[in-house]
């Protein structure tokens, strides 16, 4: 008996081991860090916690989950972590929801972006930006060696990381970044869980708009970080989901959304759930709330298998 126990605890250290360095820490910038002041604070693991929060990025990075070969669809998302512009849920809406995407046969890629910081960015309103900009040029620009169809690329953004991916999804003609190749930085499709859209008075989490644009943001600024208003006929297909009980981000975010995507003649699929509150997906098995999410990404071809 004890040497089946050992053998099984063997066998359980090679999997977790294989697991583990089956994933890769990239870097999201080779040189300098576009906005940076230069000062150097002490960055957070995000392991410390059960949802794994950071509270401190100046680094940023991507965490790598690359799919089995023989389950490739040749799909890939850029995953933006939640939590007021203040925090990242790295963990338990980054790493637990790449996970599942590389289990379906998609290349997921956990964006830890650097969050405002009047000392460490030269403009706070862009830093995240940048970061998301620049997290869809490298996996644009490597999408060969990672098996990835460069027409497949989405990013998914959880809460304040749902306003992040909504705004690269709205302001991708401008480049924040350096793109001599002028690569495309728009996403092929955008996914919103329980998103902070909106930065009007009547609407958004004051939370994130006061952390991300300050305490007395201007009209103009408003404008331009509210989503609803940034929607074209170009923005790319999104899939919505959201709580009608969500207390801390309302649910007419994603309404809101929704109806100016359904005006521009943009493909868009909402799922509203009576009841879990925000960040339900915390509290649910992470194949229950994403199986509907993998049924659209099949309708509209971007899982090919």
């Amino acid at each position: 008996m004890e040497t089946k126990r050992i053998i099984s605890f063997i066998v359980f250290l090679i999997f977790v081991s294989i697991s583990v360095s089956a994933q890769e820490l990239l870097r999201l910038y080779p040189g300098t860090i576009p906005g940076s002041t230069g000062k150097v604070t002490t960055e957070t693991e995000g392991r410390g916690s059960s949802h794994g929060m950071i509270t401190v990025v100046t680094d940023p990075e991507l965490e790598i989950y690359l799919p089995e070969e023989d389950k490739a669809t040749g799909a890939a998302v850029i995953v933006c972590p939640g939590g007021s512009y203040k925090v990242l849920t790295y963990q338990g809406e980054g790493v637990m929801t790449a996970r599942e995407f590389a289990k379906n046969g998609i290349a997921a890629f956990v964006l830890k972006y650097r969050l405002p910081d009047d000392a460490t960015m030269k403009d706070k309103t862009t830093g995240p930006l940048q970061d998301a900009q620049q997290a869809i040029k490298v996996v644009r620009e490597n999408a060969g060696k990672w098996g990835i169809d460069i027409n497949r690329i989405g990013i998914v953004g959880f809460s304040a990381g749902g306003h992040l991916a909504s705004t690269v999804a709205t302001h991708f003609e401008k480049s924040y970044i350096n793109n001599p190749d002028n690569i495309s930085l728009r996403p092929d499709f955008l996914i919103l869980i329980y998103p902070v859209i909106s930065m009007q008075d009547n609407l958004t989490h004051l939370d994130s708009r006061t952390n991300l644009l300050g305490p007395n943001p201007s009209k103009e600024l408003i404008d331009q970080y509210s989503g609803e208003m940034q929607v074209t006929k170009n923005t790319p297909p999104t899939y919505i989901t959201h709580s009608a009980d969500d207390k801390l981000v309302d649910v007419d975010n994603s309404i809101y959304f929704f109806e100016a995507m359904r005006h521009n003649d943009v493909s868009v699929e909402m799922h509203i759930y009576p009841e879990g509150g925000h960040g339900f997906v915390l509290r649910q098995k992470t194949e229950e709330w994403m199986s509907p999410l993998f049924k659209w990404m099949r309708n509209l071809k971007l899982i090919l298998n």
